[in-house]
């Protein structure tokens, strides 16, 4: 894909790969690398990851030139050496300016991102949980996520993946907010990107039932404490006639 003005000028391969015996369950290793130039900015960066049916291994961190595991057991049953991201990387640059030049410098359709914004796990007050943004089909990858907590920015303990491209050449990615639910609190994550006329904030805040008044707990006291002697005094009456009717009947037939 090419840019035009500031838009970036993007190389992206994607390779899927598929053993034999697992055509018929329908796994598959997808290797998925981009190069992208953004001149207006005079910035070069790219991509190199591999992941098993769409959920990522691994990437290779190509400025500190190492292998990152998406999770580190990975990296203790297999191994990947980063020097392979790097020559394909040296390759997708010396790619990357021949198409510039074919396509003449041509500017692709700039995609605005889709964003939504949901818990981990369901909210208790007071119960640690992570906020989740996830930002998809978006093009180029070329993008900000931000968050804020009832107004303001916040930065600690925000994650964030790479870049995962889709099978229509846009992107996806996630951005995680541990924190801990508070009633009154809210959130807003900020997206901004090259296809959004201004910062997007994508609005959440936990639906949690409202706390009872004073009055309505007086109230509701005062209801149950009513019903109890109500049903005190109605018992009271079947069983006085209930003794009633029985001696009644004693009188009736004498023994």
């Amino acid at each position: 894909m090419a840019g035009g003005r500031g838009v970036p000028l993007v190389l992206l391969a994607v390779l899927t790969l598929r053993g034999a015996g697992a055509i018929k369950v329908g796994n598959a290793i997808h290797q998925s690398e981009f190069q992208q130039r953004i001149e207006a900015l005079q910035q070069e960066n790219g991509e190199y990851q591999q992941s098993f049916n769409a959920d990522e291994v691994f990437h290779v961190d190509l400025q500190k030139q190492e292998t990152v595991w998406r999770l580190p057991e990975f990296g203790s049953f297999t191994a990947f050496e980063a020097q392979g991201a790097l020559q394909n990387a040296a390759a997708n640059k010396h790619n990357l300016d021949i198409l510039m030049k074919w396509s003449n410098r041509s500017q692709a359709t700039i995609v605005p991102p889709e964003v939504m914004v949901f818990s981990e796990d369901p909210v208790e007050l007071g119960d640690p949980n992570v906020l989740i943004c996830y930002v998809d089909k978006f093009w180029p990858s070329v993008i900000s996520i931000s968050w804020l907590r009832n107004g303001q920015e916040v930065t600690d303990g925000v994650l964030e993946t790479i870049f995962y491209p889709r099978d229509d050449n846009t992107f996806r990615k996630f951005s995680y907010l541990p924190f801990i639910p508070t009633r009154g609190d809210y959130y807003d994550c900020r997206v901004e990107h090259w296809g959004l006329p201004r910062p997007l904030l994508k609005h959440w805040e936990p639906q949690l039932p409202l706390p009872a008044s004073e009055s309505t707990e007086t109230l509701v006291c005062a209801l149950g404490l009513a019903v109890g002697i109500v049903g005190i005094i109605v018992g009271t009456i079947l069983i006085i006639k209930a003794m009633k009717m029985n001696s009644a009947r004693n009188q009736r037939d004498p023994l």
